[in-house]
């Protein structure tokens, strides 16, 4: 009977030591931490974006009485899977995530918020894949969160843009993301963190939204560094397209002999009508399940580069133009890639077709380096390097010499590690996530927990000062244009190099120089 009476007794003490807080909405629990903080869960930022609050910019959340409970992850936004709707996704899903290193809340820390990758129609930040205790343990508070997906996230329409305020229409996802940045700025505080030193970050898509974030205006102030993982904001359509437009139609520059990133919001609205005929109305009504199956093929229902439209409202010009220009936001930046990222399975006549189509003029030299320089042992073939220099590595390069020109402070790398059982692959797109957030798997040796350290040493010490460097870590020299100093994640840790595949950036930067419109000169 005592036994019993103990157990009940202790029911109430231990929900009292729940950690508990009021923020916009109400008041939250979450959970404690083992090695001391907590985290709290499935926080919602926004109402849930169904019915009439479909294809809107987010609704301020409705206030809950009582202490809502933040102990479990939100659903993953609604997504395809196999064709259809992927179990336990949903329209409601704008939730986020707080990990904090110390609980009651000390002095205030940076602040890191990560945006997942997944092409902006896939994925989820509530999954336990961007736990982020191992980050918050270095010093900072680690916030993750979702946002719309697909044709939910991505969808212009004459109509929508008519009914806007702003008028302006898609763009939903990435209006979802400075929404969560909004909350963080008004309640972060209070989890310990420090309003004033918000660092964003990303992988792949991720890293395209929060590169593309430093060009609108309606982010401006809602956060200080950028993190940037396989992303640029140069990058073209990643191996969906490839694969249902061919690798010629994926690298050739959209319209003409310019470059451009994004569509216009007129090429948008038309995309839009096309894809799911039919009155606003009509749409708003169906379920989630049946306009992701009418918009199955992933890419397209959010078009070329990851969907961003330039709207008017959240992106006023194309992003790469503003870069080029010297118009972005003053932050630095800490930007790079992988090694290997993707392996295309093409002919070389392919690639020959694809070479001319993007390069010109250029052609002709891009042949012969690549002719020469395969098969590499850390770079593959001709097709694979080709495919990462010009989605991914070089991208980073003609960012980095845009930001430095307009004298903001840039961090390159390239991380060669491959995951345990894939060395054979070489370190392909999202290999370095594990190591970043520290959740490597058993299977995981001591050099890739060494590597992993070092990583999350160098991202924290970024997102406390804006500089990755600090005690017991190599030095990772500043970017400037003329070193182009970067560090490399060998399988022996970081090592400081420059000039990363000049000869082929080289030529990637003359030929984005060719292409962009010369509206607004430096």
């Amino acid at each position: 009977m005592r036994t019993v009476l103990f157990a009940v007794l202790a029911i109430p003490a231990f929900a009292a030591e729940l950690p508990t807080i009021a923020v916009t909405g109400g008041q939250i629990h979450g959970s404690a931490l083992e090695k001391g903080g907590a985290v709290f869960k499935g926080v919602p930022f926004a109402q849930a974006p169904m019915g009439d609050l479909r294809w809107r910019e987010p609704a301020p959340v409705k206030a809950w009485t009582g202490v809502r409970e933040a102990t479990s992850f939100g659903a993953p936004c609604a997504q395809n899977a196999g064709g259809r709707m992927q179990e336990n996704s949903s329209e409601d899903c704008l939730f986020l995530n707080v990990w904090t290193p110390e609980w009651p809340a000390g002095t205030r820390k940076p602040v890191m918020v990560w945006f997942h990758g997944g092409g902006n129609y896939a994925g989820t930040a509530s999954g336990n894949n961007f736990d982020g205790e191992s980050l918050a343990r270095r010093g900072v508070v680690l916030v993750t969160a979702n946002y719309r997906l697909t044709v939910f996230g991505f969808f212009a329409h004459p109509e929508l843009t008519k009914e806007s305020p702003h008028h302006a229409s898609g763009n939903y996802g990435l209006m979802d993301q400075i929404a969560a940045l909004k909350w963080v700025r008004d309640n972060i505080a209070k989890f310990g963190g420090d309003p004033a030193n918000v660092t964003i970050f990303g992988q792949s898509a991720g890293a395209v939204d929060v590169n593309v974030l430093m060009t609108s205006p309606q982010a401006k102030g809602l956060f200080h560094k950028v993190i940037a993982e396989s992303g640029t904001v140069t990058r073209v359509p990643d191996d969906a397209t490839m694969r249902m437009t061919g690798l010629g139609a994926l690298m050739a520059p959209r319209s003409g002999d310019t470059y451009s990133d994004a569509l216009t919001l007129a090429e948008a609205e038309k995309a839009g009508e096309k894809l799911l005929p039919g009155s606003l109305k009509e749409l708003r009504t169906l379920p989630a399940a049946d306009l992701l199956k009418a918009t199955a093929a992933p890419r397209m229902s959010i078009g070329p580069a990851n969907g961003v439209i330039v709207d008017g409202w959240i992106f006023p010009k194309p992003p790469a133009q503003v870069f080029a220009t010297g118009q972005e936001f003053r932050v630095p930046l800490l930007i790079g890639n992988n090694s290997r990222e993707r392996t295309p399975q093409v002919t070389p006549e392919e690639l020959s077709n694809a070479v001319n189509a993007m390069y010109g003029p250029f052609a002709s030299r891009a042949l012969a380096l690549y002719r020469a320089s395969a098969p590499d042992p850390l770079y593959g073939s001709s097709e694979a390097q080709w495919v990462v220099d010009t989605m991914y590595r070089c991208p980073v390069v003609v960012q980095l010499v845009w930001h430095a020109a307009a004298g903001n402070a840039g961090y390159e790398y390239q991380f060669d590690r491959a995951a345990p059982g894939r060395e054979a692959a070489g370190a392909t797109h999202g290999a370095e996530v594990a190591y970043v957030f520290g959740n490597l798997g058993a299977n995981y040796l001591a050099p890739d927990r060494e590597i992993s350290s070092a990583m999350q040493q160098y991202w924290t010490n970024f997102a406390k000062s804006g500089d990755p460097n600090g005690t017991g870590l190599a030095k990772w020299p500043k970017f400037d244009a003329a070193a182009r100093g970067f560090i490399e994640f060998t399988d022996s840790g970081p090592v400081a190099r420059e000039g990363l595949r000049r000869p082929f950036c080289d030529l990637y930067v003359d030929n984005i120089k060719r292409l962009m419109p010369r509206e607004t000169p430096r």
